[in-house]
């Protein structure tokens, strides 16, 4: 039987009811400045503005050697939705240590990203100058930066998300209340050090709303350590999906680029749009406080002939 019609069909469905208007064309390119030790980085920052006041902000994070542009259309999928999108550029190399994921120790320039939403309210910080750098670029009027908050991460950039949320927990208080929900797309433990279980652990007992969507164990998520880690440290029934025929660029979709399906798969529109819808919905009951949603959610998916398995925690 060919599902593809039927699964889409309800994607869409849900994708249609979790939008809230069309969002402008394009991002808007920026930069946002990052303390990096002694140094400042001057990192590629795209911004997306929805019509109207934004519901919240969702910051979403690429993965290992990957760019805001993979992310672009579930960036822009979060700003048809009504959000205000950071997507920066983190680099995933670098000798200093500021880098994306654990290569050696990047506690502290993750520590610093963590700073730029702990401090984003504050007149001349970082996060808040360059969003009215990039919209005064571009001729538009700057929106206000809202205090809730949604953290998106794929790969590599799930572990950077978590972390830097459990940052907020212990170090940004006066934030922490705003942080509405993380989600955790094919989620990928850095090959060196625990970052994800420690920030893991930190979150479980807060109540925070953490769910993964991830794909079958391989090696561009360095099968499956990162959502492993998700399910071992997190004690709660549910914890998210696995897409069993998805791969680990479903989160990229149609931005992904050749580098990405030679390695990594080439995503199908099924498994994209569900996983869009998913995060979508499940960001929505973030911030409504409709927790009981979550798993229902998951259930139309599986109901509608898409293959995928509830995810339990420990």
């Amino acid at each position: 039987m060919n599902v593809r019609g039927p699964v889409l069909a309800v994607v869409a469905a849900l994708l249609t009811a979790t939008a809230a208007g069309p969002a402008l064309a394009a991002p808007i390119s920026g930069a946002v400045d990052i303390r990096c030790a002694a140094d400042t980085l001057h990192q590629d920052a795209d911004w997306y503005l929805p019509q109207g006041k934004p519901t919240a902000l969702v910051w979403v994070q690429h993965g290992f050697a990957r760019s805001n542009a993979q992310v672009a259309a579930l960036a822009q999928s979060f700003a048809d939705a009504g959000y205000l999108v950071f997507a920066p550029s983190l680099p995933f190399f670098q000798l200093s240590g500021c880098t994306l994921q654990n290569l050696g120790d990047n506690s502290g320039f993750l520590y610093n990203v963590a700073e730029l939403f702990g401090t984003a309210t504050d007149p001349g910080a970082a996060l808040g100058t360059s969003l009215a750098a990039a919209a005064r670029r571009a001729g538009l009027p700057v929106p206000e930066l809202p205090s809730d908050l949604v953290f998106v991460g794929h790969s590599a950039g799930a572990e950077a998300v978590t972390f830097v949320a459990d940052r907020i927990r212990s170090h940004h208080l006066p934030t922490w209340p705003g942080l509405r929900g993380v989600l955790l797309l094919d989620p990928v433990q850095s090959f060196v050090g625990d970052n994800i279980a420690r920030a893991l652990s930190g979150l479980d007992g807060t109540g925070l709303p953490i769910l993964t969507i991830s794909a079958p164990p391989a090696l561009c998520n360095s099968f499956a350590r990162g959502t492993t880690a998700v399910q071992t440290q997190l004690h709660r029934p549910f914890v998210g999906v696995r897409l069993r025929t998805g791969v680990h660029t479903d989160a990229e979709g149609a931005s992904t680029d050749p580098l990405g399906t030679v390695f990594c798969g080439v995503p199908a529109p099924e498994n994209s749009a569900a996983l869009r819808a998913l995060a979508l919905g499940w960001t929505d009951d973030f911030l409504t406080g409709a927790t009981g949603a979550t798993v229902t959610r998951a259930q139309a998916v599986l109901t509608a002939g898409l293959a995928a398995d509830l995810l339990p925690g420990s």
